[in-house]
C-alpha cells in the first residue's frame, strides 16, 4: 500500500503527457492551432521592391471586355512594350495566366511571336491530381492522392517558346493557404512551380544559384508570407497599356502578371490574412520573396519534439502536486512563453512546432490543479466544517472558517484544555424495565440535553460514549475563559437534569440522575483516526482524569480536580471532599464537588 502511495503522483503526472501525445499524433485542433502559429510565425517584415504585379484588375476589364477575347492580344501588347527598350526591360516576365488550348490563330500568333526571342518569359500551368489505389514494392495497398493524371500547359506554340510553371494552390485543412510544394515528379520528368522556377531563374541570371530548400516527406514545404492583401507593388494593367505607368518602371524586376479581379475566381485565404481573400498572383509574389529571402519551414521531427515536450509537462506537473496555485500558474505561464518563442525561434531556422496542444496541455494541468486545490478543498473544508456544525456551535464554526490555520488546527497540537465527561446514573436499570424505543427516546432526550448545554457555552461535543458525553473547551479554537466555561455547563447540565428526572418519574415512575467530571490541563488534540474513521478528539492524562472523576461522582455530582478548583475558587461554590484514589494515577488526587456559584 505504501509503495502505490508513493507511484500516484507518478502516475498522476504521466496523465498530461499522454494527452500531449495523443493530441500531437492525432492534431484535432489543427485549425486553431493552424491560426496560432500563423500569427506567431508570421514575418511580415515588408515587400519586396523587385517583386511587382500588372493587374488585370476592374479597371482593366472595363477597359477592354471579357477577358477570354482580348487576352492573348493584349498580353502580347504588354510583353512589347516592357521589352520595347533592352535597358529598361525586367528580369522575368512571369503570366498568371493559363493559355490553354487554340483560339483565334492571329491573336495566337501573336502572343508567340511577342514571347519568342524575349529574355525569360514565364507561363503557368496546372497539374491535376486524381488519386488512385496504388501497390508499393512490398505488395500492400494504398491510396495516393498525389497522383498526377496530367498537366494542363499553355497551347504549343507559346509553350514551345516560354518556360512553363505549376501554380497550383495548395490549400490546407482550415481553408488557408500556407504550404506549397516546388517540384512534382510526372512521367519521368521534373516539373517546377511556378514560384520555384521564377525564383531559380531570377537567381540564375544574377549569376547566383538556386538554393532548394528542404521540404516535408511528401514535398511540402511551409512558406511565410511577406506582405498581406494588396501590399505588394500593383499596377493596373490598362494603364500600363495605355502609358500612364512607363515600362521603366519594372527595369530589372520580376514582372508577375495575373488576375486581380473577383470574377476570376482566382483568389484564396491567405495565412497572413483570414479576412480578406489575397488573389493567386499576389500568393505567388510571397512564394517567390519567401524562397528569395529563405523563409521556408518544415516540421521539426516530431519524436524530438514530443520527448522533449513530455518531459517537460511530466516534471512540471510532478512537482506542482506539492506546490501552491500562485506558483503552479506561474509556472506553466513562464514554460508556455518560453515554448511561444522557442517556435518562434526555430521558425526563423526554418522549421516549425505545434502550439495549440502544449499550450492547452498546461492549461489543462493549471486547471486540474485549480479543481484539486482550490475547489475539491473549498468543498472539504465546507464538507468538514459543517460536519464540524455536529458538535461544536455554529457561531464558533463560522469563526473557524475564517482561520487560515484551520486545517493545521485539525491536524494536531498540544492545546491546554478544560475537558468534561457526564454520565447517566441509574440508566441500566431504567433500560431493563423499558421498551427499546422507549429506551432511545430516553437516551435522546439526555443527550440532546447535554448537547444543548455544551454548545450554549461553546464548547465542543468530542463524542458519545454509550450513555456518557464527553465535551472539550478551548478547542479547536481559542476560547476565553473556558474552564469557567465548563463548569457552568457541568451546572447547566444538572439544572437541566432535575427537569428530566421530574419527566420520566411522571413518565415511568423511575429516574435517572447525571454524574459529572471536570479537569483541565494539557493535551494534544486534533484528527485522530484512520483513512476511513476519523475524530476529532483530545488524548492524554487530563482526559483520563476527567473520565475517572465523573466515574466517581455520585449522582448530581460535579467532581473537580484541585487545577480546576485553584482557577475557579473565587467565582466558585466548591467542597473539598478529599484525595482519591484514581484508576491510572500513581498518586491521590485532591478532589472537589460543586455547590454552586458565587454571588457576584
Amino acid at each position: 500500500m505504501k509503495l502505490s502511495k508513493k507511484m500516484i503522483p507518478f502516475m498522476k503526472a504521466c496523465v498530461p503527457v499522454i494527452f500531449l501525445l495523443l493530441m500531437v499524433l492525432w492534431n484535432p485542433l489543427y485549425t486553431f492551432d493552424a491560426l496560432l502559429c500563423d500569427g506567431l510565425y508570421a514575418r511580415l517584415d515588408g515587400i519586396s521592391p523587385k517583386i511587382k504585379i500588372i493587374s488585370v484588375d476592374e479597371e482593366t476589364l472595363d477597359a477592354y471586355g471579357n477577358f477570354g477575347v482580348w487576352s492573348r492580344e493584349k498580353t502580347a501588347e504588354l510583353i512589347e512594350m516592357l521589352y520595347a527598350d533592352e535597358t529598361n526591360a525586367p528580369a522575368i516576365v512571369a503570366l498568371d495566366f493559363l493559355f490553354t488550348g487554340d483560339s483565334d490563330e492571329q491573336k495566337d500568333s501573336m502572343l508567340k511571336n511577342a514571347c519568342e526571342g524575349k529574355n525569360h518569359i514565364i507561363t503557368a500551368s496546372n497539374v491535376v491530381y486524381r488519386g488512385v489505389t496504388k501497390q508499393s514494392p512490398e505488395g500492400k495497398l494504398y491510396y495516393d492522392v498525389w497522383n498526377i493524371d496530367m498537366v494542363e500547359t499553355s497551347y504549343t506554340g507559346l509553350n514551345e517558346v516560354t518556360q512553363s510553371g505549376y501554380t497550383n494552390a495548395y490549400i490546407a485543412e482550415d481553408g488557408c493557404v500556407r504550404y506549397t510544394k516546388l517540384t512534382e515528379q510526372f512521367e519521368g520528368n521534373t516539373l517546377s512551380s511556378f514560384a520555384w522556377l521564377t525564383y531559380k531563374t531570377f537567381e540564375e541570371m544574377n549569376g547566383k544559384e538556386a538554393v532548394m530548400p528542404e521540404t516535408m516527406d511528401n514535398g511540402m514545404l511551409t512558406f511565410f508570407y511577406s506582405g498581406q492583401v494588396g501590399e505588394f507593388t500593383h499596377y493596373s494593367m490598362k494603364r500600363v497599356l495605355d502609358g500612364s505607368i512607363p515600362a521603366s518602371e519594372f527595369k530589372d524586376c520580376i514582372v508577375l502578371v495575373g488576375a486581380y479581379a473577383p470574377g476570376f475566381q482566382d483568389a484564396y485565404v491567405s495565412a497572413a490574412e483570414r479576412g480578406k481573400p489575397m488573389y493567386g498572383v499576389e500568393i505567388q509574389a510571397n512564394m517567390i520573396q519567401a524562397l528569395q529571402e529563405g523563409k521556408t519551414a518544415v516540421s521539426f521531427p516530431t519524436w524530438i519534439y514530443l520527448i522533449v515536450t513530455a518531459v517537460v509537462i511530466y516534471l512540471f506537473f510532478l512537482l506542482a502536486q506539492k506546490q501552491k496555485l500562485f506558483p503552479i500558474i506561474c509556472e506553466a505561464a513562464v514554460l508556455i512563453v518560453v515554448h511561444l518563442v522557442t517556435g518562434r525561434y526555430l521558425a526563423g531556422l526554418g522549421y516549425t512546432i505545434s502550439q495549440i496542444y502544449f499550450v492547452g496541455s498546461m492549461a489543462a494541468c493549471v486547471l486540474y490543479f485549480v479543481i484539486e486545490k482550490y475547489v475539491i478543498e473549498r468543498i472539504r473544508r465546507r464538507k468538514m466544517l459543517s460536519t464540524f456544525k455536529q458538535y461544536v456551535d455554529a457561531k464558533v464554526v463560522d469563526v473557524l472558517a475564517k482561520d487560515d490555520q484551520f486545517k493545521t488546527r485539525l491536524g494536531g497540537e498540544k492545546r491546554n484544555v478544560a475537558v468534561l465527561f457526564v454520565d447517566i446514573r441509574g440508566f441500566t436499570p431504567l433500560s431493563e424495565s423499558l421498551m427499546p424505543e422507549q429506551v432511545v427516546k430516553i437516551l435522546n432526550e439526555y443527550l440532546a440535553l447535554t448537547t444543548s448545554c455544551i454548545l450554549g457555552n461553546n464548547g465542543m461535543l468530542d463524542k458519545f460514549i454509550g450513555d456518557a458525553t464527553m465535551a472539550v473547551f478551548n478547542a479547536p479554537h481559542d476560547l476565553e475563559d473556558y474552564v469557567y466555561r465548563a463548569v457552568q455547563t457541568a451546572l447547566d447540565m444538572r439544572a437541566g437534569a432535575e427537569e428530566l428526572a421530574k419527566k420520566l418519574k411522571e413518565q415511568y415512575g423511575k429516574t435517572v440522575y447525571f454524574g459529572i467530571g471536570v479537569n483541565c490541563g494539557d493535551a494534544v488534540v486534533g484528527n485522530i483516526g484512520c483513512d476511513f474513521r476519523m475524530d476529532y478528539t483530545a488524548i492524554g492524562d487530563t482526559v483520563n482524569t476527567a473520565a475517572r472523576l465523573e466515574s466517581r461522582a455520585k449522582a448530581g455530582e460535579i467532581l473537580i480536580s484541585e487545577a480546576v478548583y485553584e482557577i475557579l475558587k473565587d467565582r466558585i461554590v466548591a467542597e473539598s471532599v478529599g484525595e482519591m484514589e484514581l484508576k491510572g494515577k500513581s498518586k491521590p488526587l485532591m478532589v472537589y464537588q460543586v455547590i454552586g456559584k458565587k454571588e457576584g
